[in-house]
């Protein structure tokens, strides 16, 4: 994630699909924004929704009024414009900078996994996704990526997860299963979701105690969100 994304149309989904596990759960959240610098692209200018409340408040009003306010009043955009609401109820929030250093992002794990001591659920938001083949653990640009050793200890840790994914070259339908199939390989006894939105997936994983709120978050999401946030597979 990078401050410049703030507020932007996928922002608004990704909101939404947090508020809604927490609506359909009551469980609480860890956000780990998994910050990278901003590079001073164009990503993240997609805000031409803000002007269109007709079309797009009907599926979270709330969030879409505040994040129209935030972005309004503040010249800024960063993250922790939304911590300091109330948005993601009592949601904790770890926003320290991803190293590309072996080392340093050992540390940095563990510096998340003891902040997530209170919570039962991280959410993690490269800027990619998971990790791929030609960017190695500790490289220059790593930061960008979730890779799978973390993913385990993690969920070894007891906390259930949700995964920001970039889409990538590959048939949508072929990817998301295969991504899904990981998932479950990393995490013994998980229940597995994803939720697709037109440019990204959030890649679910329940711990067994937390399974029982697998339907009710699919539910929840497929009413408020129907045509903007689907849900793969539904098990």
């Amino acid at each position: 994630m990078k401050n410049q994304y703030f507020g932007d149309i996928n922002d608004y989904k990704k909101y939404g699909l947090l508020r809604s596990i927490i609506v359909a759960s009551n469980i609480k959240i860890l956000v780990a924004w998994m910050l990278t610098e901003d590079d001073g692209s164009t990503d993240g200018k997609f805000i031409e929704y803000l002007s269109e409340e007709n079309k797009w408040s009907k599926y979270d009003d709330s969030l879409y009024v505040e994040i129209s306010n935030l972005l309004k009043n503040n010249i800024k955009r960063e993250v922790n414009l939304i911590e300091k609401t109330d948005l993601l109820g009592n949601s904790e929030y770890f926003s320290k900078l991803v190293p590309d250093n072996l080392e340093l992002r050992d540390n940095w794990l563990k510096e998340l996994i003891g902040e997530s001591r209170n919570s039962e659920l991280i959410f993690l938001d490269p800027d990619n996704g998971l990790e791929i083949k030609s960017k190695s653990f500790g490289t220059k640009n790593s930061s960008k990526f979730l890779y799978w050793r973390e993913v385990q200890k993690i969920w070894e840790e007891g906390k259930s997860l949700l995964i920001y994914q970039h889409f990538i070259r590959e048939k949508r339908e072929v990817f998301v299963k295969r991504m899904l199939n990981s998932l479950s390989e990393k995490t013994p006894n998980s229940t597995v979701e994803a939720f697709s939105t037109s440019n990204v997936v959030f890649l679910l994983a329940l711990q067994p105690n937390h399974h029982q709120y697998h339907q009710p978050i699919v539910s929840l999401v497929e009413s408020k969100w129907c045509d903007q946030i689907w849900a793969f597979k539904n098990s």
